[in-house]
């Protein structure tokens, strides 16, 4: 086991190193200049905008740059920001709880919605039950994240006023948006779970088990869920980083700190440093929870071995 953590440790090593490098060329090959855009509403002249595009750094040539940000990143350092000059290791680490509180929340709930409408639809299968549970779930996944958002806003916000709209605070500030994150994630689980469900109610250990006696409760949960999540596992990890990705649009519409409004200000501004910084912890992130649901198949499925 240690030794396949070790191997897919020394892949992600390149894989970082490829989307890190993706990023840092394709925000340089975006129009606009950050020196620019820091003295537009100032007027400043060209000497003006040279002189900080030196003191930036900007004016080096690309691969002297590159090279720079690779030498900072192998000493743990995410450089500074252009625009408010700060460290963007402190930026992102004040950014990355509420993203991750959020997160953790939407995962908690698309899981549970996921695993009960899958399990619920299998049981049920070529019913109304089974139709209404896959309704639901695909009905969920397609609406776009903005658009459900706006929805929630409008009847739990505006309508009944249950739930704040917008900030950050207590739970009642997490509802809204983990919810609605957490239904466009259900839909793929659900999907799956029925999938693997139906494929395990069709195996001779589940028709032993039951001609053993043992009552169907016991048959479902013993036998035939903890075979059929492990491939629900490998589509929960992968919808961890969709969530990841849809912090973005959750967090401007809800008005909430984290990531998404970070680099949504750091693209408009072309702070290069900080989008690579959020992207490279993201990514780093996103392996990681794959690397997880691998190594979960062998507590799942103990004829599985890593060596």
């Amino acid at each position: 086991m240690l030794r396949y953590i070790g191997r897919r440790l020394a892949v992600a090593v390149p894989t970082l190193w490829a989307v890190t490098t993706l990023v840092f060329f394709l925000m340089r090959v975006l129009p606009g200049d950050p020196a620019e855009l820091l003295l537009a509403e100032s007027g400043a002249s060209g000497e003006a905008i040279a002189r900080l595009r030196a003191q930036l750094g900007l004016d080096e040539p690309l691969l002297v740059q590159y090279g720079r940000f690779l030498f900072q990143v192998l000493r743990g350092d995410l450089g500074r920001s252009l625009v408010t000059n700060r460290p963007v290791m402190r930026m992102i680490g004040e950014q990355l709880p509420a993203t991750l509180e959020l997160a953790v929340a939407a995962m908690a709930i698309a899981i549970v919605l996921g695993l009960a409408l899958g399990l619920f639809a299998a049981l049920r299968r070529d019913t109304w039950v089974d139709s209404l549970c896959m309704t639901v779930a695909v009905t969920g996944s397609s609406l776009p994240v903005f658009w459900s958002g706006l929805l929630f806003i409008l009847l739990f916000s505006i309508g009944l006023r249950w739930l704040p709209a917008t900030g950050q605070g207590g739970w009642r500030y997490l509802v809204m948006p983990a919810t609605v994150l957490g239904i466009a994630s259900s839909g793929s689980i659900a999907r799956q779970m029925r999938s693997s469900v139906l494929e395990a109610l069709g195996q001779e250990y589940v028709a032993a088990a039951r001609a053993k006696g043992l009552r169907e409760w016991m048959v479902i949960s013993r036998h035939v869920l903890r075979n059929a999540l492990i491939p629900v596992a490998t589509v929960i990890g992968l919808r961890f980083g969709f969530l990841l990705g849809g912090t973005v649009v959750t967090e401007t519409l809800f008005s909430r700190r984290g990531l998404g409004r970070l680099i949504v200000d750091a693209i408009l501004w072309k702070d290069f440093p900080v989008v690579q910084g959020v992207v490279l912890l993201v990514a780093a992130i996103y392996v990681l929870v794959n690397l997880l649901a691998d190594v979960s198949y062998a507590l799942l499925d103990p004829r599985v071995r890593y060596d």
